[in-house]
């Protein structure tokens, strides 16, 4: 089969819709390129907000397990995100090494961050580095490597690499879910494997999530949290999932609203 990149991306999609999930194998069998050609296809398609990827292919979006964009995660609970992000900087001291995961909870926390704040901030997340790139008082650490479309954050060995050099006093983590059990959820291993890394390398642990994240486990890959972790979530939780987490030892703040 002959077809333009046009053609085969507009193909993709409507099989992305009609089949629920087509793997990369599949998709360069089906239209006779190379795998390579299929996954430009795919990162060209996600970036367009046409699709979601997942491991090994493509979902159309708002499927059940197919993963959110960044844009899409940046236009949902900005209320809770901003009430969480702005407690968040009340935490942090001047002269402080601190590193922000990828996410949109994180990139309001560096919203809040960049103004009168000194300290040296490390991190995954573009959204993060443009808020903070042209802030005076913040030395700004980037931490290279793979870049995850869905996510706009760096994973993978050099990423990994980087953070085996360093030490933080504290991190922030974002989270497609969060579980009482400890664990944080998100779409593949290679994003956990990440986090369960800053968590060892940070010395008080932070996860922000609103509301409609704890207890949500929409994917299969879960990071280890330690034992003092603390969950920072808004008023949209409800009574029931916190209790969860404060019977099972987590320190847990809720952000107050306004």
């Amino acid at each position: 089969m002959s077809t333009t990149a046009r053609e085969r991306r507009r193909d993709i999609v409507e099989l992305a819709h009609t089949t629920g999930l087509a793997s990369v194998d599949e998709l360069s069998r089906r239209f006779e390129v190379t795998p390579s050609t299929i996954r430009r296809d795919l990162a060209e398609l996600t970036r367009q907000g046409e699709i979601a990827r997942t491991y090994g292919g493509a979902m159309p979006l708002g499927a059940p397990g197919a993963e959110p964009t960044f844009r899409q995660r940046n236009r949902e609970a900005g209320v809770a995100k901003a009430e969480i992000a702005r407690y968040a900087r009340t935490l942090v001291r001047d002269g402080e090494t601190l590193l922000f995961d990828a996410g949109s909870s994180v990139a309001a926390l560096a919203r809040e961050a960049r103004s009168g704040l000194v300290a040296t901030v490390a991190t995954t997340s573009i959204a993060v580095i443009q808020q903070l790139a042209d802030s005076d008082g913040i030395h700004l650490e980037c931490l290279g490597g793979t870049l995850r479309p869905a996510s706009q954050g760096f994973v993978g060995p050099l990423a990994e690499a980087a953070l085996e050099r360093m030490t933080f006093d504290r991190v922030f983590l974002g989270a497609d879910g969060v579980l009482a059990s400890g664990h944080v959820v998100e779409a593949d291993l290679v994003q956990t494997r990440l986090k369960e890394l800053m968590c060892r390398q940070s010395e008080r642990v932070y996860v922000l999530a609103d509301g409609s994240k704890l207890g949500r486990a929409t994917f299969h890959a879960r990071a280890e949290l330690p034992d003092g972790w603390t969950l920072v979530t808004d008023a949209t939780a409800t009574p029931e999932a916190l209790a969860a987490f404060e019977a099972a030892g987590v320190d847990v703040v809720v952000a107050p609203a306004g």
